[in-house]
């Protein structure tokens, strides 16, 4: 259901440390802590022994304990120490997964390790670009990753879940354009000379408290494999340029998620919402992540109960219309990773086991 050849994120930046954390990623379960120097480390989190979850342990220097018998693991995986007895098992050894550090997240390799490559991490350079200031959250969601993907990518629910927000009727009714490559795909919409909805007519009196005319809405929904989807979103003052690249008469923000498979029913997701202006209002970060986590909390209760009802309705197939155009390429996309990987392991299975 989800490719294994690629980075997900594994956890916000804060969240390891030198407490071992357990988490299920792409039906793997892991653990991740640092090093004293401050280096990331993945483990499978399963001990060599009796597979006691290693989370369960403790970190002496870098090495990680486990807690039921006291077998010592490296960051690399292999067994450093075993009690009463002084040769060590050569076969005693744990799993270990590539990680790396980038844009507020520590992102994993799931699957070869040897086709790891860091420039694939995907881009969400907002996260950590002086010229923009925010924050997030984590959700863990009880649904198919590939159903969040589908509610980014089409963002005309928020004219009905999100209409006393971020929401309104133009939302629903205006065209967009798509287009798609091998890794990408990009959903654009232009909304001209409309009345904004609450939370964006709010948000861009913070910056012009006298303008109450009609805006310029944009969204530039774009999906890069395996489960990032960045949203640039905004309102300008109607006419003011921001079509053409001028956005001074406005306001502008990033939507940064990356949802990554805990299994084949649950997720991580993993948000920021990043902005352009009132870069050191600490008040603005804290108004705006708790005025998403709202937004978000519709999502979650639709997506979590829209899994209830695939689950009850087995087989079903789903009807689409226009605006799911671009989470259908986003599902082809997926399916074509998938299948490739598939066709990988058969080609390099021995002889006799395919």
């Amino acid at each position: 259901m989800f490719p294994l050849n690629a980075w997900y994120a594994a956890a916000r930046e804060h969240e390891i440390g030198r407490e071992p954390l357990a988490r299920t990623i792409c039906g793997r379960p892991l653990v991740f802590y640092r090093t004293e120097s401050g280096s990331p480390v993945a483990l499978a989190d399963a001990c060599w022994h009796r597979l006691v979850p290693l989370s369960l342990g403790r970190l002496r220097g870098d090495d990680l304990v486990c807690g039921y018998h006291g077998i010592a693991y490296d960051p690399r995986g292999r067994c450093t120490f075993m009690p009463s007895q002084e040769t060590i098992n050569p076969s005693a050894a744990v799993a270990s997964f590539p990680v790396a550090e980038r844009d507020r997240f520590v992102w994993v390799w799931p699957g070869n390790p040897g086709l790891a490559d860091r420039d694939k991490i995907p881009d969400m350079h907002w996260a950590s670009d002086p010229a923009w200031a925010g924050d997030g959250e984590l959700i863990h969601v009880r649904c198919d990753y590939r159903l969040v993907l589908d509610n980014l990518m089409d963002l005309t629910h928020e004219s009905f879940v999100h209409a006393t927000s971020i929401g309104n009727d133009a939302v629903a009714e205006t065209p967009f354009a798509v287009e798609h490559t091998d890794d990408s795909v990009t959903v654009t919409r232009w909304m001209y000379g409309i009345t904004p909805p609450p939370a964006w007519d709010s948000e861009l009196r913070t910056r012009f408290p006298d303008y109450h005319g009609p805006v310029d809405r944009w969204q530039i929904i774009r999906f890069e494999a395996p489960s990032t989807i960045t949203i640039d979103v905004g309102v300008a003052i109607a006419g003011s340029g921001a079509p053409e690249g001028d956005y001074s008469h406005g306001v502008r923000g990033y939507v940064l998620n990356t949802i990554t498979p805990e299994t084949d029913r649950t997720a991580h997701y993993f948000w920021l919402k990043m902005r352009d202006h009132h870069l050191d209002d600490d008040l603005v970060t804290v108004q705006q992540r708790t005025a998403v986590h709202r937004i978000f909390g519709e999502d979650e209760r639709m997506l979590n109960a829209q899994q209830v009802a695939i689950d009850s309705h087995p087989g079903y197939d789903f009807y689409n219309l226009n605006i799911d155009a671009g989470g259908m390429w986003v599902r082809r996309l997926l399916a074509r990773l998938v299948a490739a990987e598939a066709d990988l392991v058969g080609r390099l299975a021995p002889a006799g086991t395919r």
